[in-house]
């Protein structure tokens, strides 16, 4: 395993993320395709065995459980010491008025329910899962700053957002000396780049580091553009994603696959490790195949002619995944 700083932080992360939305109870939340506890484990044990350290959650996947089959599997496999753990606050937890988004109210108390959850004392990055239009951004600023100075993470970390918000955030942070954000989780992937007409270029020159969620665009990049899954079926988020043009982009990435030996995944996350302010691509796994070849492609490196035909058939997308 190969490990980088987050962004320009002195933190060290695995090049490889393993995204725990996939394991959380079938039955509590929006996702019935996640894995039970006991189902889960296995992937936390090969994740560890191969050196990744960095692990990503979230409140709001399958109702909480999430959280705790992490919290359980790090007690019991690692030293908290060795890993790095991020989790999200955003998404409603109750229904209540205050039950969600980024109020001081609500980060204060989704920090410590998550942190029960998880059974730790801090998390290594606290992230706001989404920027939320009813609360001033100086507000939840100032609340994770107060996070962070309570010692209950040592980091924070924003997603998916125009980059207009994200530099007004960066720039409140420094005006008012309160704990900066250190990384970026957005959408990014072969069938969808439009993060890379302001998004990437502000990270590269603000020290951000990049941690792109659904590098395989939910699975898309690894089989054939008509082929379903249990989660295609059900996923009425990831249907808003992507267009048919990007079928060519998909028979692309199976080409070079093919000429290589290797598996689609491979191909794509390579592409994606070699941009240089990626830290590390949030990848899910419900299979041990798709962690190993997420492993394999830390050290596989594309030729220019193999990335031009990977880039070429991209078409223009309209702005997705912001709420």
């Amino acid at each position: 395993m190969e490990y980088v700083n987050l962004g320009k932080t002195g933190l060290k992360v695995s090049r490889i993320c393993l995204g725990c939305m996939t394991y959380g109870e079938p039955l509590r939340g929006a996702h019935p395709w996640s894995l039970p506890e006991e189902a889960s484990r296995p992937f936390f044990v090969k994740a560890l065995e191969a050196g990744i350290n960095f692990f990503d959650t979230a409140n709001v996947y399958s109702d909480g459980t999430s959280e705790e089959f992490l919290g359980r599997a790090m007690k019991d496999l690692a030293r908290r010491e060795e890993v790095v753990i991020a989790t999200k606050v955003h998404g409603r937890m109750r229904q209540d008025a205050n039950g969600g988004g980024l109020s001081r109210k609500a980060i204060f108390t989704e920090i410590d329910a998550s942190l029960t959850r998880l059974g730790m004392d801090y998390v290594d990055l606290y992230q706001i899962h989404r920027w939320d239009n009813s609360t001033p951004i100086e507000e939840t600023l100032e609340a994770l700053h107060d996070v962070v100075k309570a010692g209950k993470a040592r980091y924070i970390g924003a997603s998916s957002m125009y980059a207009w918000q994200f530099s007004k955030a960066l720039y409140l942070s420094e005006k008012h000396g309160w704990t900066r954000f250190v990384s970026m989780q957005n959408h990014y992937n072969l069938l969808y780049r439009e993060e890379e007409r302001e998004m990437m270029s502000l990270c590269a020159d603000q020290g951000i580091g990049v941690i792109p969620w659904s590098p395989l665009a939910r699975g898309r990049l690894t089989r054939d553009w008509d082929e379903a899954t249990e989660r295609s079926g059900s996923d009425a988020f990831g249907k808003t994603l992507y267009v048919p043009e990007d079928k060519k982009v998909v028979e692309a990435v199976s080409q070079v696959a093919t000429a290589r030996g290797i598996s689609r995944a491979q191909v794509s996350l390579a592409w994606m490790l070699g941009k240089p302010n990626v830290s590390a691509p949030i990848i899910g796994a419900s299979k041990l195949t798709h962690l190993e070849d997420a492993i394999a492609a830390v050290g596989l490196r594309l030729e220019p002619a193999e990335i031009e035909a990977l880039e070429t058939p991209y078409v223009p997308h309209r702005v997705a995944g912001f709420s």
